[in-house]
């Protein structure tokens, strides 16, 4: 897997939705807080109830949270993507982990310790301002699975999943590769897999998408919006 061992830890935070608009002196302050982390596909980041350390920066790769149930099975609660934050909420409160952080691909990271955060929070409002935008975001994020979980039939959570995911615009017809397996984006969406793939199926029989493995083409996304299974 390429890594960047030759970018500065300040250069890496600089690239960060989280601090690109911080000055070279708070990155600093907050380099000093970093370790990189190396992690291979279905490595353990760490396990809900273990000991918080820090939030994590995913720089390259993909990292999946979820919660575990007494059954074996897993709720997957979010999948992070390179330029993702996660673990803020635990900067602030003496508690452990919530959920399990499981590597999907090979990644890499940045380990941010609590203490570092909470010393550049003190200098600066606009980290305060970003820590706050993403623990806002992720609260929405939530309270938008809570509702397609519940309020919505298996149908139209497939068909949400796939508008969310139309390029900016929402061109006429698109094509997508789902960001993960189908287990798992089923799981997101509180469904079985089986479920999910006959819901697939129903939708292609219509005419609407084409599949193929990963890959689904939108036909028609003005009569894909408009489905109600």
């Amino acid at each position: 897997m390429p890594l960047e061992t030759r970018v500065s830890l300040v250069e890496i935070l600089q690239r960060q939705p989280m601090f690109k608009t911080l000055t070279e002196e708070e990155l600093r302050l907050i380099a000093q807080g970093c370790r990189e982390i190396r992690v291979q596909k279905n490595e353990i980041l760490f396990q809900k109830g273990d000991d918080s350390v820090g939030m994590y920066v995913l720089i390259m790769g993909q990292v999946k949270l979820s919660l575990p149930s007494s059954q074996g099975t897993e709720k997957v609660v979010h999948m992070c993507e390179a330029g993702s934050t996660f673990g803020e909420a635990v900067v602030f409160l003496d508690k452990p982990y919530p959920v399990n952080a499981l590597a999907t691909q090979d990644s890499l990271l940045l380990l941010v310790s609590k203490q570092a955060i909470l010393r550049a929070m003190e200098t600066t409002s606009m980290l305060c301002r970003r820590m706050l935008a993403s623990l806002s975001s992720r609260l929405h994020e939530l309270l938008d699975d809570m509702e397609t979980c519940t309020l919505r039939t298996s149908s139209q959570r497939v068909v949400c999943f796939l508008m969310n995911h139309a390029p900016e615009g929402k061109p006429a017809t698109y094509e997508l590769l789902l960001p993960a397996s189908k287990q798992t984006i089923a799981s997101q969406l509180n469904l079985a897999p089986e479920t999910f793939s006959r819901v697939l199926g129903h939708l292609a029989g219509q005419g609407l998408i084409e599949v193929k493995g990963r890959s689904i083409r939108v036909l028609d996304t003005g009569k894909l919006g408009q489905f109600s299974g």
